[in-house]
């Protein structure tokens, strides 16, 4: 696992690419925040977390997927994965700030600038902050 990125992994310089064309400004990798978010909109105190499906447990195919070699321990990981993310998104939130995930299964959804658009738009929260 020490070759896997944490930072500057193929979907999320995807989806910079795709703000920074779109004309957003933001900072990436904010550590003084909890879960230290992805993409981060200061101002609009908006968080961006850009997860693996299958580092983070998603409900698609690939997320699903569960190795067939040391099938305990990757259950397990993936399973402290889910709850950090939760408590990571549940603390922002009740800091003020909004959370909105964009999932690797996400990338190819010709719809995922306009979600972007609306959740920045939006004051508060995002009403999807917390689904997995």
């Amino acid at each position: 696992m020490q070759a896997v990125k944490g930072k500057d992994t193929g979907p999320e310089m995807t989806i910079r690419r795709l703000l920074h064309s779109a004309g957003y400004r933001y900072r990436v990798h904010r550590c003084d925040l909890p879960g230290c978010p992805d993409i981060v909109f200061s101002r609009a105190r908006k968080a961006i977390f850009i997860h693996g499906c299958f580092w983070h447990g998603h409900d698609c195919a690939r997320g699903k997927r569960v190795p067939k070699t040391n099938t305990r321990y990757w259950v397990e990981k993936v399973a402290r994965n889910r709850s950090r993310d939760a408590r990571v998104q549940s603390e922002l939130c009740l800091d003020g700030w909004g959370v909105f995930v964009i999932w690797e299964c996400e990338l190819a959804d010709r719809h995922l600038l306009s979600r972007v658009n609306r959740f920045l738009s939006q004051p508060g929260t995002y009403p999807n902050a917390l689904t997995a």
